[in-house]
């Protein structure tokens, strides 16, 4: 355990670190506490919203550990990707840094231990499969007898359990480091995790004596939309072109597909209609995928379509907007994916489209599946909670937060907020459908699929109508006052609620479930949003292509020559970035650069307090910086 300073003396150490190294004069939320406590040697759980600072949790605390004697802090991270990029970050700062993974070569592996076991390493970066092996274990063992080894930070903690969005097997083994490293202190961090993950993280980790700290899941920069599904293609570019494009080009996204197949079509129509676009999923080799991240990282304006294979770690801070054209398993899913958007704090957009078949394909993943049925009806549950998101008729923020036990009022930056919908009393034209369905199956013996129902409810003169006879039942024509689309809105909502089952192995036909009981009874009410042919155009708070480039950090606009300043310091970034092999905003974040455009320094001593200029940026770029800004003073 490090020497225990008064509480205020270890914060002022820890806010010195922070001022001197990253060049932030203060602490996020509960950002001081988390340094504090870890500082201190305290075991802790934290749960942080994509983009609110978990890095600095630990990296603030490895640094006044290191200089306290304390030796190294072991980052277990699960991406070979986000190591190297962390550590590029960590050494441009001046902070040493290094990795361990199979992208080094047998001769640099040697070389780091070396440096490891010599005390020449701050933090070390590790997958948990290397973390687990014999030889890195032994490792540890040395520095530990030395009292050299000094943290462990479990990053995207809820790998570890089997609730998690993104259960990784290989996080179970890292019970080991409380089992044989008592005394070292552990850090576990996640952006995402309900009741069940957080619970099942303490348990798995031994870590029943951490404290945990919980930051507001709010991410209010986040404009939240669900919309129907027609033809999600078309939706996506007409959204693409309406919130993310201009004559200069159009804004860094991803795309999230459930399949393959469909992610190679995807990206592929929005190359053909303009877009700079990659696909990335788990069937290309690994050295496109790696090529494709990369670019993703480094590239303006480039849109990455993919499967859930892509994103855990991704630290790319001007993606403006994350589009599902499938539905995602779960709320964690859907929040960890759409967090990926506006880490800058810019505004972004999360957009999604949904339909009867994405309840369809989800439920059927879930009753495949070969796991046990405890383990299913969790996932039904969660399942469930995202229905309920998308087809809620309140703020999405709202019950997106009231998931994760978090209480809200309405946001006013979601599509419900922007464009409250139309509600009307739909529990007549339930219990017809409903009806419908019992009696075709009455009359037939067998089930049908939705589209033979609402034909039968719009009475549409079909062959199949015609063989079974079905035009002669009592429903047919009972609901042709309703088009094709509100009654397939109606059955989504049915299938969401429990009254209508899919039967996905027997060619989705329908049937009913225990929830119609009580609709055909009159003990329940369905409740449906008027459609809306068109989709909502207000981008008071959403995310238009540049809006941040025409801002200083304190909201003032930038005139003509502090623009022009703005563009001559993201090409000179661009060009140490490709010096270094590093994404350019670990160079320096776009906000760093439009305060700098803005305050126009014109002295070393001028770069005091510019946020993200740390002691040895100023050093190794202040000059260049202000021979660029000289251009335009």
């Amino acid at each position: 355990m490090i020497d225990v300073a008064p509480e205020g003396e270890t914060l002022e150490t820890c806010a010195g670190v922070l001022q001197e190294v990253f060049g932030y004069d203060a602490f996020r939320g509960p950002q001081a506490q988390i340094v504090s406590h870890v500082s201190e040697g305290g075991d802790a759980l934290v749960l942080m919203p994509t983009g609110g600072g978990k890095s600095l949790c630990y990296q603030v605390p490895a640094i006044v550990r290191e200089r306290a004697g304390q030796g190294l802090t072991v980052v277990v991270s699960p991406l070979i990707a986000l190591m190297h990029d962390q550590v590029g970050a960590l050494l441009e700062a001046g902070v040493a840094a290094a990795f361990l993974n199979s992208s080094l070569s047998l001769e640099d592996a040697q070389r780091v231990e070396k440096e490891m076991l010599r005390g020449e390493i701050t933090l070390l970066y590790a997958a948990p499969e290397r973390l687990t092996t014999p030889r890195f274990l032994a490792l540890l063992d040395s520095l530990h007898e030395r009292g050299k080894l000094s943290l462990f930070a479990i990053d995207e903690a809820h790998c570890v359990s089997q609730w998690g969005h993104d259960f990784r097997p290989e996080y179970r083994g890292l019970v080991v480091l409380h089992e044989r490293f008592a005394g070292v202190p552990r850090v576990a961090l996640t952006a995402t995790a309900d009741d069940l993950t957080r619970a099942d993280i303490v348990e798995r980790l031994q870590l029943e004596e951490a404290r945990t700290f919980i930051s507001s899941f709010d991410r209010p920069n986040i404009r939240y939309t669900i919309v129907e599904k027609k033809d999600g293609t078309q939706q996506l570019l007409r959204f693409i072109r309406d919130e993310h494009s201009s004559p200069q080009g159009h804004d860094a996204g991803i795309v999230y597909c459930q399949s393959r197949k469909r992610v190679e079509e995807v990206a592929g129509m929005l190359c053909e209609a303009g877009f700079n676009a990659l696909p990335y999923h788990a069937g290309l080799d690994a050295a496109k995928r790696l090529n494709h991240q990369d670019r993703f990282l480094r590239e303006e304006g480039l849109i990455m379509v993919a499967t859930i294979a892509f994103g855990m770690g991704i630290d790319k801070p001007d993606v403006r907007f994350v589009a599902h054209l499938d539905m995602p398993k779960n709320i964690e899913g859907y929040y960890q994916e759409t967090g990926r958007a506006g880490r800058d704090g810019e505004a972004a957009n999360a957009w999604m489209v949904y339909g009867l078949q994405d309840v369809v394909n989800q439920r059927r993943m879930i009753d495949e599946s070969p796991a046990a049925d405890e383990f299913k009806q969790v996932l039904r549950g969660k399942l469930d909670a995202l229905l309920t998101l998308a087809e809620a008729s309140d703020c999405r923020r709202v019950r997106l937060l009231g998931y994760f036990g978090e209480a809200s009022e309405p946001c006013g930056n979601c599509d419900n907020c922007i464009k409250p919908p139309e509600l009307h009393d739909a529990t007549e034209a339930a219990r017809k459908v409903l009806s419908c369905i019992y009696r075709v199956q009455q009359a037939s013996g067998t089930a049908f699929g939705s589209g033979h129902i609402m034909d039968i409810l719009r009475g549409k003169q079909t062959d199949k109508m015609a063989q079974y006879a079905h035009d002669k039942l009592s429903t047919f024509g009972i609901g042709a006052d309703w088009s094709e689309t509100q009654w397939r809105a109606l059955l989504r909502q049915l299938v969401a609620r429990e009254a209508v089952h899919v039967d996905a192995a027997h060619f989705n036909t329908l049937h009913l479930a225990e929830g119609a009981r009580a609709i055909l009874k009159g003990g329940a009410q369905v409740w449906m949003k008027q459609p809306s042919e068109k989709p909502s155009r207000s981008r008071s708070r959403g995310s238009s292509r540049n809006a941040a480039n025409d801002v200083a950090p304190d909201g003032q606009p930038l005139s003509l020559a502090q623009r022009e300043c703005l563009d001559a310091l993201k090409a000179w970034r661009a060009e140490v970035a490709r010096e270094h092999n590093l994404p350019a905003f670990v160079i320096f974040h776009d906000a760093t650069l439009r305060a700098l455009a803005a305050q126009m320094p014109q002295s070393l001593a001028d770069l005091d307090g510019v946020a993200g200029i740390g002691q040895k940026k100023r050093e190794a770029y202040g000059s260049e910086v202000l021979r660029v800004v000289s251009a335009f003073v």
